[in-house]
């Protein structure tokens, strides 16, 4: 059995945190690990409280070589080399979103933003991009009001699927309660028994480890 306390960033997406379906989802997962046991070292970022977007100064800072930076750039970078940190220490990403409008919410996007960075968490190479924040996991809570998860609709399950695999993070597991608006109970029942689910997984397969 492995017993070394699992690192896992938890990040919250939605406007309303106190209310959020997809962040009760969340807290399911991590009652499961703590149920069975198993020890974690939970980081949280909640971006109900928006993160400045990128913009001139930060593009400018992050295409100059590191070593020629002026002060002023490396200040602008701060924030992006801080949550590139707290990815890097993690083991695990807990994902917790509604869908928006068929796609994710801004915050969610601006986070990718402020972590997708050339040289850093990913390179280009002679035989394409490669991720290079590799031997991570991520569990993706969807909850929408009438999108199907994962249907042509669904703009959001793909594209978070997408960019974290362009970054390296290929293992992802999602659990969605979709349609909320047409079929609550029945939704949220199966997503409640797909996060304890995806837990035990994880329990299992740390305990083969």
């Amino acid at each position: 059995m492995n017993s070394q306390a699992l690192n896992i960033l938890r990040i919250d997406t939605s406007a309303t945190p106190a209310t959020s379906n997809s962040k009760a989802l969340v807290d399911l997962y991590l009652e499961t690990l703590a149920a069975n046991g198993h020890d974690v070292t939970l980081t949280s970022r909640d971006l109900s409280t928006a993160l400045p977007l990128i913009d001139a100064t930060w593009i400018g800072a992050n295409f100059t070589p590191a070593d020629k930076r002026t002060d002023e750039q490396t200040k602008a970078l701060a924030l992006s080399d801080s949550l590139i940190d707290e990815v890097k220490a993690q083991d695990v990403l807990l994902i917790s979103t509604p869908i928006y409008n068929f796609g994710t919410p801004a915050a969610f996007k601006t986070w990718i933003d402020l972590i997708a960075r050339a040289g850093v968490t990913f390179r280009y190479t002679e035989n394409g991009p490669e991720g290079l924040l590799k031997g991570k996991k991520a569990v993706i809570f969807v909850t929408s009001g009438g999108t199907q998860a994962e249907s042509a609709i669904d703009f959001a399950t793909p594209y978070i699927r997408h960019v974290l695999g362009f970054v390296g993070i290929k293992d992802v597991t999602v659990v969605a309660a979709d349609q909320l608006a047409i079929r609550a109970a029945e939704s949220l029942e199966k997503a409640r028994a797909g996060a304890v689910k995806a837990a035990e997984e994880l329990v299992a397969a740390r305990r083969a480890a």
